[in-house]
């Protein structure tokens, strides 16, 4: 069974959302990983505090997000700076689910084995829509 959590975009203002959202729900805030911290990556240097990713522990449920950098990826839209994260459960899964839910639409990363520890792909919708899709293979090997 596949788990969906929201996945949020910030304009540079992520770890201040995430530190209002904690005050406000509890939880937990899992490690801060930094643009500056992306392998292979050239991050321009006013970029490099930025957050890459974060997480925020609420229960079985993650709320996640990231701050933007314009020109890399996806532009930065307030009031559309939203993705719908699945956790499959296999690496076969999350090859269905991305090829199902992308077919038609404009795929951002393919799926593939990242440096975090996760195997993982991201694209917008036919309808619009954006996705990504994870799994993470680290219990594989354990």
């Amino acid at each position: 069974m596949v788990k969906l959590d929201p996945y949020l975009n910030f304009d540079g203002t992520c770890e201040e959302a995430f530190n209002f959202y904690k005050s406000v729900f509890g939880g937990e805030l899992n490690g801060v990983m930094r643009m500056g911290d992306m392998e292979g990556m050239d991050v321009p240097e006013a970029y490099k505090d930025y957050v890459m990713h974060v997480s925020l522990q609420l229960g079985n449920n993650l709320l996640m997000g990231s701050d933007v950098i314009p020109g890399m990826g996806n532009p930065f839209q307030q009031g559309n700076s939203n993705y719908i994260y699945i956790t499959a459960d296999s690496r076969e899964e999350a090859d269905k689910l991305f090829n199902g839910l992308s077919a038609g639409g404009e795929i951002e990363m393919p799926m593939e084995d990242m440096f975090w520890g996760d195997y993982f792909g991201s694209f917008k919708d036919r309808f619009g829509i954006y996705w990504m899709i994870g799994y993470s293979f680290r219990s594989d090997t354990v």
